[in-house]
């Protein structure tokens, strides 16, 4: 699965619109769930993240050299 702004986008704006629908007694807990979802959803996002080697990297009787080409999407 590829990285998404729009899916990261969408699950912080629900995030946020969850603590606006609760009362004033109730921001404290209210706050903290919303930092746990956001917290979620950027940890989700980065998990969904693929690193692709192309290139870079050579083992030739020995330890491994080189600098490591890579694409993230």
């Amino acid at each position: 699965m590829a990285l998404s702004k729009e899916t990261l986008k969408s699950d912080i704006k629900a995030a946020f619109t969850g603590v606006m629908n609760q009362a004033d007694d109730k921001r404290e807990d209210a706050l903290d769930k919303l930092a746990d979802k956001i917290a979620d959803a950027v940890i989700t996002s980065i998990k969904s993240m693929q690193i692709t080697y192309t290139a870079g990297l050579t083992s030739p009787m020995g330890a491994v050299t080189g600098q490591f080409q890579y694409t993230i999407s």
